[in-house]
Order: C-alpha cells, then sequence, then structure tokens
C-alpha cells in the first residue's frame, strides 16, 4: 500500500499534527461510526465477505471518510490511490486508470479514493463508468453534500451510499482520551470546559484534535473554564453552507417547527440559520409563506406580523431587527393553524383547468348594452344588499357546472366564526334554491 508520508513528501521523522498520529490503524479503531463498520452493519459484512463494492461515503467533516477509505484497502489488501476532485483533471484521472489496469494484469486490484467527488463535473463523474462496471478499480468518493443532488444518476446507481454521523459526545470524549494519551498529560481543562471543547467541535474529530494540540503547545499551569478556552480559540463557525443541502435542511426544520407549533424548536432554528450566516430577509420570506400556506384564515394577522417583520428588519437591521423576526415566530408558532386557504386555491385552480372557458351565469352579468340586455344579461339579478339577510342566495357557478366545496375552514382559531358563517350562506342558498326556479 502507498505509504502515507511517500505521498506528501516527508520522511519518518518529519512533524505530524496530532490528528495524523492519531489516525487510527485498523477498522475497530475507528469511533462513532459503528452504524455502518459494525460486525451486522454494511462495511462490517463486506469486510467479513472480503468483497467491496464501489461506495460513496457522506458525511460531515472529521468523521474519518478518508480513513476508512485507506483501512478497507489495507485490509482487503488493495492498492490505494488517493486524488481530490479540487486539484484533479481528466489528465490526472487518465494517469489513474491506467496504472490501475497494469496492476489488474499483474493480478492486483485497485481501491480509488476521491476525495469531494461532487466536485467533478458531469463528463468527469462518467469516465468513472466503465473502470467500475469491468471491476479496474473499486471507487470510494467522500462527499460532504447529499449525493442525490451532486452525483449523477448513472454513477450513483452502481455505488452504494453510506452516511457517516458526525461525532457525538461519546466519540469525542474517546478521541479527546486518546490525545491525551498520546500527549502523555491530561488537558488543563476543567469539566465545563472540556465540554465546551467538545461543542466547538461540533461533531468534527480532527478539529477537535488540532484544538488539542493549540491547547498543549501554549502550555499554562492553571485548568481553563470556558472563558479563558474561548479567549485562547477561536469559536468554529457552525457548518452551514447558504448554497448547498444545508440551508435547506434548516429552512424545512423552522417551517415544520412551525407548523407543529412548536415555538421554542422554531427558535432554536432561526438561532442556527441567523449564526450560520444565512440572509434574514429570506428566513422572513419563508415566514410569509408560512403564514398564508399554514396559518391562513385561522388568523388573518398572521400574515401582518410576518409582514412587520420584514418592514422592521429593513429599517433597523442587524441585529436590532432580528428580534422582531424572532416575535414573528413566536406568532407564527402559537397562532391557530389551517391550510384550507391553501387547499382551496389548489383546488379551485385545478377546477379552472377542467372546465375551460365556461361563461359565467348570464345573471351576474353586467349588461351595458341593448344586445346584452336583449339576450338576458342581468335578468333576475338579485342584489344582495336589498336582501333581508344581506346575501340573496342565488348562484354563482356557471350555468353547466354543478356546485363545488373547495374552502372547508377548520374548527381552529378565526375560522371556527368562518365556518359558522359559510354554514349560514349554505342554509340561505337552499332556500332559494327551493323557492326560484334556476
Amino acid at each position: 500500500m502507498t505509504n502515507l508520508f511517500e505521498n506528501a513528501g516527508l520522511d519518518e521523522g518529519a512533524y505530524r499534527p496530532l490528528a495524523d498520529k492519531l489516525r487510527p490503524k485498523s477498522i475497530e479503531d475507528v469511533v462513532g461510526q459503528d452504524h455502518i463498520l459494525g460486525s451486522d452493519a454494511p462495511l462490517g459484512r463486506m469486510l467479513a465477505s472480503g468483497k467491496m463494492t464501489s461506495l460513496i461515503l457522506w458525511g460531515p467533516p472529521g468523521t474519518g471518510k478518508t480513513t476508512i477509505a485507506r483501512l478497507l484497502a489495507d485490509h482487503l489488501d488493495l492498492a490505494f490511490e488517493q486524488i481530490s476532485a479540487i486539484f484533479s483533471g481528466v489528465a490526472d484521472l487518465k494517469k489513474v486508470f491506467e496504472a490501475a489496469k497494469a496492476r489488474r494484469i499483474g493480478g492486483r486490484s485497485t481501491l480509488l479514493f476521491v476525495d469531494e467527488i461532487h466536485r467533478f463535473n458531469r463528463s468527469q463523474q462518467d469516465s468513472f463508468l466503465p473502470y467500475v462496471e469491468d471491476g479496474t478499480i473499486t471507487l470510494i468518493g467522500a462527499t460532504t453534500e447529499n449525493p442525490s443532488f451532486e452525483i449523477n444518476g448513472a454513477l450513483l446507481s452502481r455505488m452504494q451510499v453510506l452516511i457517516l454521523n458526525r461525532h457525538d459526545d461519546a466519540a469525542l470524549e474517546e478521541l479527546l482520551n486518546r490525545a491525551e494519551v498520546e500527549i502523555g498529560k491530561s488537558l488543563l481543562l476543567n469539566q465545563a470546559a472540556r465540554t465546551s471543547l467538545k461543542a466547538m467541535a461540533d461533531g468534527d474529530g480532527r478539529y477537535l484534535l488540532n484544538c488539542v494540540e493549540i491547547l498543549h503547545d501554549m502550555g499554562g499551569d492553571e485548568p481553563l473554564d470556558p472563558d479563558g478556552l474561548a479567549r485562547l480559540l477561536q469559536k468554529r463557525a457552525p457548518a452551514y453552507d447558504k448554497d448547498r443541502e444545508g440551508h435547506y435542511n434548516l429552512i424545512s426544520a423552522l417551517h415544520k417547527s412551525l407548523r407543529g407549533s412548536d415555538a421554542d424548536a422554531a427558535l432554536y432554528w432561526l438561532a442556527r440559520m441567523l449564526t450560520g450566516g444565512e440572509d434574514p430577509l429570506y428566513i422572513v420570506r419563508r415566514l410569509v409563506r408560512f403564514a398564508s400556506e399554514d396559518i391562513g384564515m385561522a388568523d388573518p394577522e398572521a400574515i401582518h406580523q410576518a409582514m412587520a417583520a420584514k418592514n422592521v428588519y429593513e429599517y433597523l437591521g442587524s441585529p436590532e431587527g432580528e428580534l422582531q423576526i424572532a416575535q414573528a415566530v413566536i406568532y407564527l408558532a402559537t397562532a391557530p393553524k389551517s391550510n384550507a386557504a391553501y387547499v382551496a386555491e389548489k383546488a379551485a385552480k385545478s377546477a379552472a383547468r377542467k372546465t375551460g372557458s365556461l361563461m359565467p351565469p348570464a345573471h351576474i352579468l353586467n349588461a351595458p348594452t341593448k344586445l346584452m340586455k336583449d339576450i338576458g344579461y342581468g335578468k333576475g339579478y338579485a342584489y344582495d344588499h336589498d336582501t333581508e339577510a344581506g346575501v340573496s342566495g342565488q348562484n354563482y357557478f356557471p350555468d353547466d357546472m354543478k356546485r363545488e366545496e373547495y374552502y372547508v375552514p377548520v374548527e381552529r382559531g378565526f375560522e371556527r366564526d368562518i365556518k359558522k358563517r359559510l354554514e349560514y350562506f349554505d342554509r340561505i342558498r337552499r332556500e332559494y334554491s327551493n323557492t326560484h326556479d334556476e
């Protein structure tokens, strides 16, 4: 197997980062990924059978994708080739494929690990297909992005996607323990600072070990508290890419928390997006949409609260204007919910497409000319304000179309009152229909 230090142009005595020193030397040493590496898990079964299929390893940074690929090659005695989609092009791929074909003739298979595989364009991804299909290479692609969006369907259909988890507290604690053994002493952190350090890592094991190395190099005699730790280490920005899947995941979480009337969860996802650098006005646009789609007539004030958040934020900016966004989130989360208006709009549009160009009934058409009056326009129209109830009960659907019901209010919020009104109007229409031959 290709030597790590030869690849990097280093000799065995060269400086190695702590994260590299602690790189697992066997599959059993990998932490936090038992769901894919356990004996009954996908990779565990592959290793037991001695047969490896091409894989996509999808997960956050610092969760062991490169390490797992190296260990798989070592365990199965495959030649290990590694390239990065950031720095490699078609010429590099051709060299790798030629070398793999030569090895195959000599009786040895090749595991090709492609870091950031999603950064290859469509034609570059397609170039893997024949070599994956004929077994020249076993391809393992690593990505932090959703393969469904970033990997060509043809290539994705020939690979198994395995999801790596961000390191949880137990996994990060295990890495800290290993680091302390490696450096030969415990970190000078009180328990609160140790917890804070793991929170700063945000599931990234490599970042955690880099922080440990910084703390070790800085020395010190007194245990640090969280404030002292923060002064020494810059806070890590949350993993959030406004143009990629994280953006859609978090706005979906916010929307569904609002729909579920969970104000606290909604505030949490709002804070996650704002601290991640999301455009506050993008969030407000979604709140306006939510007010229409998920609250509607159950609380007509909801749309005004959402629009007020827009106006206040545009007037005050960040951070002051973000408070009004939070207030709108609380209002929308605690408001009565109804999608009756949303459903009604969809149903009415569907009916309009099906019925085409049916004319309105003649009695509700204006007759500005004598001809139009002669052919019945406006004949028999009942002026609703002249009726005792203020509602005539006449038919307003096309004559050749049966009456349909689109809007069905719920028994929540203001729609309870609307429901009573609609039942009253419907009774008047039935009475009118019984007394008039339409």
